[in-house]
Formats: structure tokens, sequence, C-alpha cells
């Protein structure tokens, strides 16, 4: 059975299939924008900018980081609400994906980073 074909599937260790019920899917979306929000937020305070020209306009328009990342993670929020609701799981669950990798990035960035800090 191709697990892509099935939203709701997911391989885990040794091939085991674990089933995701819908919900799950858009609480692992919504688990995963938080931690965006917390590693960027992260990036923000080492001094490095957003790389996301939507987010950083959003931070200028919105007049601080918190308020423009909130913003576009409430649009990001609603976009997931959207999809789980009208049963479009294979897209949330691709954006769920892409938004691990995303973090793992910034988690290996950020601890590569804090690496290259003087110590006091």
């Amino acid at each position: 059975m191709e697990v892509m074909a099935h939203p709701q599937l997911s391989v885990g260790a040794a091939g085991q299939v674990i089933r995701l019920s819908p919900a799950r899917v858009l609480l692992l979306y919504a688990y995963l924008q938080a931690l965006d929000v917390m590693t960027t937020l992260a990036f923000l305070l080492a001094g490095v900018q957003e790389a996301n020209p939507l987010v950083r306009g959003a931070m200028q328009w919105m007049g601080s980081p918190l308020g423009g990342l909130l913003l576009v993670k409430m649009a990001a929020l609603l976009l997931g609400g959207f999809c789980w609701a009208s049963g479009r799981l294979r897209l949330l669950q691709r954006a769920n994906l892409f938004f691990a990798g995303l973090v793992a990035w910034n988690l290996c960035c950020l601890v590569l980073g804090l690496g290259r800090l003087p110590r006091p």
C-alpha cells in the first residue's frame, strides 16, 4: 500500500504504519507552526534577519517581530484549518513535512551558530 495515497497513514520505525487521525494531522500542523515561531524568535534574538520576505513585511507592518510573526501564523493556522475542514489532508501532511524540515533546519543552524559564539 502506498503511503502517499492515504494521507492518514505515516511510516514509523521498521516500516510500521502509524495511522494519524485527521485531527492529529491538524494538531501536528499547529504544533509545527508554534515551533517555527519559537525558532524564528531565537534567530531574531541571535541577530539573524528573517529570510522570508512575507514574514519580514508583516513584522514591519505590525511594528514588532512578534506581532508580525503572530499575524502570519494566524493566517497559516486559518489555512491549515481550511485544509482540514475541506478534507485536503494530503496537502496538510505535505505542509507538515515542509515545516518539520524547516524547524529541523532552524534548530541545526541555531546549534551550529551558537557553537561559534565567543566564550566568556
